[in-house]
């Protein structure tokens, strides 16, 4: 059956830029091989909507992407730049000297399989990507790069719809300023959770719940520590399990910023509430908090609802990955996921992209 390429990458965040620099290694070339879509505006991945005030000197390290390092792109004493600004503009150089020619602004909506007699049932050559703007596009391969940023995940707890105030994910923060006068209710027990906290904090009252007790730590992460970290997400994958939470793992350093917080009594943290009311929350002891914002910090869970045709989930939810770096669907070896497990972070984005990359040619026949 006739395709327009043999891999499509979707995706230009770490991940996908990862994986296009090594398909152009390999020997592949880019529109013609493989193409790089993305849904966003511009380069920088979900990097370019974080919120203004989160600075490099807050995030967990920027990896460098292979063969261009990040520190080059960075002018001196720029650790407390904003992360939405200088990440997205490290990838746009990227972009241009490696000449990798992301078509934007493409989302993929669905991804379907069908065998040449158009049965479902059977897995067919070619896979049928089709989008919003760039029609249909078929492909021999995929690997698929597009995160968690689209998934926000807000858990549901009763009387919620019933809220008289503000509710919003960590997703759609800007600042601290906009929730001034205003009693803040932060949930969730994640990096993120913390970060606004911090910032919500110094210039409103706050209220910080979380589902089980947080974990802090003094000492800084070490390399050992990510590994087993990991090492911990890739097992689960592996069998086929949804990906656990990172942070359960490593705890949360306890870094300035935060022994701050905890000094102005703002990482007191209490259970989760029973409830929502339109006037706060209520846990299940009858005690009541007067609320006029509640943010939720819980995460994200894996964009990968345009693949759902494809049926790659287990009953349990999750996919079960093999691979060397547990990037390929067990069920499909013509699909790659990065992002997912434990090549969620830029460290785990860049080594995934160089297997995944290696891996399908191979599958496929390419080199």
């Amino acid at each position: 059956m006739p395709t327009d390429f043999d891999i499509l990458v979707i995706g230009a965040g770490q991940a996908g830029l990862s994986a296009g620099y090594h398909l152009q290694r390999i020997g592949l070339r880019r529109e013609r091989d493989f193409l790089i879509v993305d849904h966003a505006p511009g380069p920088g991945g979900a990097w370019q909507f974080r919120w203004p005030s989160l600075t490099l000197d807050m995030v967990n390290r920027v990896h460098d992407l292979p063969g261009m390092s990040f520190a080059e792109t960075l002018p001196p004493g720029s650790q407390t730049a904003p992360a939405a600004i200088a990440v997205p503009h490290y990838y746009e150089l990227y972009e241009k000297r490696f000449d990798l020619r992301v078509r934007r602004q493409v989302s993929v909506t669905v991804v379907c399989d069908r065998a040449e007699d158009g049965s479902p049932a059977q897995r067919g050559p070619v896979l049928n990507a089709e989008t919003d703007t760039a029609g249909t596009i078929r492909v021999r391969g995929l690997i698929n790069c597009t995160g968690t940023w689209e998934h926000p995940f807000i858990p549901h707890y009763p009387g919620a719809e019933t809220f008289a105030g503000r509710q919003l994910h960590t997703r759609q923060y800007r600042t601290a300023e906009e929730f001034a006068g205003k009693h803040v209710v932060v949930v969730g027990g994640g990096i993120s959770a913390v970060q606004l906290l911090d910032e919500i904090s110094q210039v409103t009252t706050t209220t910080w719940v979380t589902r089980t007790p947080p974990r802090f730590r003094e000492t800084t992460f070490t390399e050992d520590a990510g590994r087993t970290a990991v090492a911990l997400v890739e097992d689960r994958v592996r069998r086929g399990l949804p990906p656990g939470s990172v942070v359960s793992v490593t705890g949360l350093r306890l870094d300035d910023r935060l022994r701050a917080a905890k000094a102005r009594g703002a990482l007191e943290r209490l259970p989760m509430f029973e409830r929502i009311e339109p006037g706060g929350v209520r846990w299940a002891d009858n005690s009541f908090q007067r609320a006029e914002v509640i943010v939720w910090a819980t995460g994200f869970r894996s964009a990968l609802d345009h693949l759902a045709p494809l049926r790659l989930r287990g009953p349990g939810g999750g996919i079960t990955m093999t691979g060397r770096l547990a990037t390929q669907v067990a069920a499909d070896p013509r699909i790659h996921l990065i992002g997912y497990g434990p090549s969620a972070s830029t460290v785990g984005a860049n080594r995934a992209g160089r297997a995944a990359a290696a891996e399908l040619t191979d599958q496929l026949g390419l080199r």
